[in-house]
């Protein structure tokens, strides 16, 4: 009995051993051309942490502006355009870019142009996207006309989470390779991991790029404003009888006929010679085909 209880002890000291022996051998080839893979896939399948929130379900118009109703829940690049008229256009733009500084924006671009009553004025407003609608509201505060305005909204939710899972992948990949470093036993297999590590690197900026590219448009909302001027009409008045009106019209006539009568003159000085020689061979002709008289004889 004791002896049958020693051989089942040194059987199960030697699959112990075994075992530890199998945990502690080096990664193989195969697995250093898999591990990509099976980490990308895996890492595909995880939830990507949530977007950044702020987007369109509907919108409401506030004395002409339309403003957003946002859902806390979504990723949204806001936009606007907003056409007015105003007596200057370039002081309304100076206002314009004074309300974006005072948000906590800035000014992307900005154009004028004309003088005196043809100025117009072009202007981008870069905003923070919670201050968007108040941005709005204030800049129809502004005196003029609002002529046109519209808002819109694109929805990069699926985007955003689709590049954070995509980067999350990769940075678990880049994490096994450098685990894999000090398993590496020739030179090869140190070449590869670097290679393979250097093209993940790469991957994992561009994906950082995309995601501050978006997170930076939806954290800040763009507002396009075309300023133009107010055109006035000049209106004649019609009323009394004014004296000062008829002079002035009787003077205008006058110089009218002046002109007219002295551009007569200068057509009939370069022009009136010829009637003068027209009648002159008429009258020559006349004679020379009269008959002679004859004198009377007595």
């Amino acid at each position: 009995m004791a002896r049958t209880w020693r051989v089942v002890a040194l059987g199960a000291f030697i699959l112990v051993l075994a075992a530890a022996c199998t945990a502690g051998a080096p990664a193989t080839s195969s697995e250093f051309r898999n591990i990509g893979n099976n980490l990308g896939d895996s890492a595909a399948k995880g939830a990507a942490p949530a977007g950044i929130p702020s987007t369109a379900v509907g919108t409401t118009t506030d004395n002409g502006i339309p403003t957003l109703v946002t859902n806390p829940n979504r990723s949204l690049i806001l936009t606007a355009n907003v056409s007015m008229k105003t007596q200057d256009p370039w002081a309304t733009a100076d206002k314009a870019r004074a309300i974006a500084s005072g948000l906590g924006g800035d000014i992307l671009a900005m154009s004028q142009t004309g003088q005196g009553e043809n100025r117009s004025a072009l202007i981008t407003l870069r905003v923070p996207s919670d201050r968007f609608d108040e941005a709005l509201r204030q800049l129809k505060l502004l005196d003029g006309e609002v002529l046109t305005s519209n808002v819109d909204a694109k929805d990069v939710t699926d985007q955003f989470t689709d590049l954070q899972a995509r980067l999350v992948a990769k940075q678990a990949e880049e994490q096994r390779y450098l685990q894999l470093f000090p398993q590496a036993k020739t030179v090869d297999e140190t070449l590869k991991i670097d290679a393979a590590l250097g093209n993940v690197r790469v991957q994992i900026e561009q994906l950082q790029g995309q995601l501050n590219l978006i997170k930076n448009r939806t954290e800040f909302s763009t507002i396009t404003m075309s300023i133009a001027p107010i055109v006035t009409v000049p209106t004649t008045t019609t009323g009394a009888w004014d004296p000062s009106v008829t002079f002035a019209k009787a003077i205008a006539a006058l110089s009218v006929f002046f002109k007219f009568a002295a551009d007569l003159a200068i057509w009939l000085l370069v022009f009136g010679w010829i009637p003068l020689i027209a009648l002159a061979i008429a009258l020559a002709a006349t004679r020379m085909r009269r008959p002679g008289v004859t004198a009377p004889t007595s």
